[in-house]
């Protein structure tokens, strides 16, 4: 239910550094996207990827690869479901839980991110990491840390 406290507006200064954030971040999501096509991926697919390259045995619970990659257990299905398709991902029942579901890492799909992943560290150095001043950048680390801190 809406508060009917008096909001804290943003001072102009605040609200510049708000609004660059958002539009920097959507820029290097794009450029990072757009450097992926070439692979057949995109920013998401490139993460679950990642993910299940650091697991063990390759394979991740479908919720946990869903809580990792920051999106809903319905949009990883679909997600999954695609890169299945493309042979980068299989799906198998859990041992210990019939009613879970197992993300596991394919070998296409080991291949596919080892080919991809100098292009991608080359595209964050150079859409985000060396056009920051390295102090600003460690400064950004820690505010980013600091919102990531439970309530």
């Amino acid at each position: 239910m809406p508060t009917t406290a008096q909001p804290r507006w943003l001072s102009a200064e605040q609200q510049g550094i708000w609004r660059s954030y958002l539009n920097a971040v959507a820029r290097i999501n794009e450029r990072l996207d757009a450097e992926l096509r070439p692979f057949g991926l995109d920013l998401g697919e490139y993460e679950i990827l990642v993910h299940l390259s650091e697991a063990p045995d390759l394979q991740l619970r479908m919720s946990e690869l869903a809580t990792a990659v920051r999106q809903s257990r319905s949009r990883l299905t679909h997600t999954v479901t695609r890169m299945e398709h493309k042979g980068l991902i299989l799906r198998k029942t859990c041992p210990q839980d019939r009613r879970g579901v197992i993300a596991v890492l394919t070998g296409a799909g080991l291949t596919l991110l080892t080919e991809a992943a100098p292009n991608h560290v080359r595209s964050v150095r150079e859409a985000f990491v060396d056009k920051v001043d390295p102090d600003d950048f460690v400064a950004l680390g820690r505010a980013m840390n600091a919102v990531l801190v439970p309530d």
